[in-house]
């Protein structure tokens, strides 16, 4: 797959450097362009990983949107997964001006349920980045752990990095790195590069207060899993592998398709916790003896019933 970079022509050699929260902005630069070489151990998921997503338009006048496109970098921005997700409606609008998708990238797309156990796979006990991430996660019928969230668009706002309440990303880039993106077709590589830049220049800070990733995991306590708007804060050995120890919520659709901006007609969210009923409990059993418990409350007798007129 050829991913346009959406960043717009410039020379970032030609832009000066500095060392911001101790992180280059030269590299940052180089990483959001897709210029940078990794080693093997950069290629790692590691502990942070940052999403995309682009979507397509289907249902009436492609006013729907469906999920196509799913991204996923690491820490250093090397991709740890860009995939295509196979529609089963027809695409009305494929929205390419923006969101860089052609019919061709569905030739060799997967199907969304297997997209969506990939990414819930990789999101494992793992810092999750992204701009307005809600939006991310409803197109993949996702939920994510708020204390392992970490969304730029919300954390700009908190920490009064811009006047806006919900500050664009290209924004939030030109300002921080001063570049420019999505000056024409977005790509979600790109993109998710881009939200990392921007939370690896202000991660000391806005990580502060929350406890390592380590320590939540170790305490080996099951958390509430909730749509993610929130955060909470990891080590700075990114290249250390994060643990997979923890359950991840999906929602599984039975038919396909989307359902505002996700991908399914309907969604079932599946339950693991045990019934009470019918594991060798007398519960069923005690319930059903309910006659028992009329009368004058002996236990063998079914009650008595007095009927009374006039």
């Amino acid at each position: 797959m050829v991913a346009s970079t959406s960043v717009a022509s410039v020379s970032i050699s030609s832009l000066p450097d500095a060392i911001k929260n101790g992180e280059s902005l030269a590299s940052l630069r180089r990483m959001v362009v897709g210029e940078l070489e990794y080693t093997t151990i950069q290629q790692q998921p590691g502990k942070y990983l940052a999403v995309d997503c682009e979507m397509v338009g289907v249902g009436i006048n492609g006013a729907e949107s469906s999920l196509a496109r799913v991204s996923l970098v690491n820490y250093h921005g090397a991709v740890i997964m860009d995939e295509f997700v196979l529609q089963r409606e027809r695409v009305v609008d494929y929205r390419t001006e923006f969101s860089g998708i052609r019919p061709t990238d569905m030739i060799n797309a997967k199907p969304f349920v297997e997209v969506q156990e990939k990414v819930a796979q990789l999101l494992k006990d793992r810092i999750l980045v992204g701009h307005a991430v809600h939006n991310d996660l409803k197109a993949l019928l996702l939920s994510h752990p708020r204390h392992q969230t970490r969304d730029t668009q919300l954390e700009a706002k908190k920490h009064k990095l811009t006047r806006s309440s919900r500050p664009a990303l290209r924004h939030l880039v030109q300002q921080e790195l001063n570049i420019v993106i999505q000056s024409g077709e977005h790509s979600s590589v790109t993109d998710a590069r881009a939200t990392m830049a921007v939370y690896r220049i202000h991660r000391k800070v806005w990580d502060k207060g929350h406890p390592p990733l380590s320590s939540t995991i170790s305490s080996g306590k099951k958390r509430k899993r909730t749509p993610s708007s929130d955060h909470e804060s990891g080590s700075e050995d990114e290249d250390r592998p994060a643990s997979k120890t923890s359950s991840h919520n999906t929602k599984q659709f039975p038919g396909g398709g989307r359902k505002g901006v996700s991908s399914g007609l309907s969604t079932v969210t599946r339950h693991t916790g045990k019934s009470s009923i019918g594991h060798g409990s007398s519960n069923l059993e005690t319930k059903n003896a309910w006659w028992k418990e009329l009368g004058n409350g002996s236990s063998g007798s079914k009650g008595s019933l007095r009927m009374k007129f006039g």
